[in-house]
């Protein structure tokens, strides 16, 4: 999950948008699933939470790694905290 700092011209819900689609488009380039599942009340700030399922946790490792390489190296928004949690075969 990534929690993000939107620039400060997003005010309206119109703005914030024309800065998370393009961000949720990027994301699924990588054939991850991807959606914005926080922050909805608030214009300056996105949490984007991305999912990613492989083979062994090395894949899904490498894949979030690209992911979140992709969010730091945009300059139009900050990219405030990370949170992972991996999934194996034994977790309910």
């Amino acid at each position: 999950m990534f929690d993000l700092l939107l620039p400060g011209d997003s005010r309206t819900l119109k703005q914030k948008r024309s800065y998370v689609r393009p961000i949720v488009a990027m994301l699924k380039k990588f054939e991850v699933s991807v959606a914005e599942v926080g922050f909805h009340d608030l214009y300056g700030r996105a949490r984007i939470g991305v999912a990613a399922v492989a083979a062994e946790p090395a894949q899904a490792r490498a894949v979030i790694d690209t992911c979140e390489n992709q969010m730091a190296g945009r300059p139009e928004l900050e990219l405030l905290s990370v949170k992972r949690r991996l999934y194996g075969e034994d977790d309910d």
